[in-house]
């Protein structure tokens, strides 16, 4: 990999996406919804800070541990002056979506141990199913296909 000089304060998105690892479409898309920014040259060609490696870096580890773009988004919007996240930063982000880490595993191991259940079953029901309808939540106030009618209005 290619080293960027020191004296070099602006990258093009190729050269950030070589260093990042990102794709540069995947670049693209970050700074559409707001997790990195750009300036323009007068030639309307994208440059990026030195610091939005380490934000990439942020994002790409985020996402690797499940957390959505929406809410790392919101994290880095936290920060004053829409800085680079630090080490400091990214402690006190991670203890925060430690629990929503944890409700996702319990659900994953969840799935995991009725999978089977599941492929003996082969109805899929709706009604007695435990990953359709976990704890049947739903047989207290629907039934039949009105539970798909409302799925569809509320996705």
């Amino acid at each position: 990999m290619a080293q960027i000089p020191e004296k070099v304060h602006e990258l093009t998105v190729g050269q950030l996406s070589q260093r990042s690892g990102a794709a540069v479409s995947a670049l693209h898309f970050y700074e559409s919804k707001g997790l990195i920014g750009s300036r323009r040259t007068s030639g309307n060609q994208r440059r990026y800070t030195r610091d939005t490696l380490r934000r990439v870096a942020f994002i790409r580890a985020a996402q690797r541990v499940g957390i959505p773009l929406a809410t790392i988004r919101d994290a880095l919007a936290q920060l004053p002056e829409e800085r680079t996240p630090n080490r400091e930063d990214w402690a006190r982000l991670s203890e925060n979506w430690r629990s929503v880490l944890d409700e996702r595993i319990k659900q994953l191991g969840r799935l995991r141990d009725h999978l089977t259940d599941c492929i003996g079953c082969g109805c899929l029901s709706l009604e007695t199913c435990v990953l359709s309808n976990p704890d049947d939540v739903f047989g207290e106030r629907l039934t039949g296909s009105r539970l798909l009618a409302e799925g569809r209005k509320s996705g």
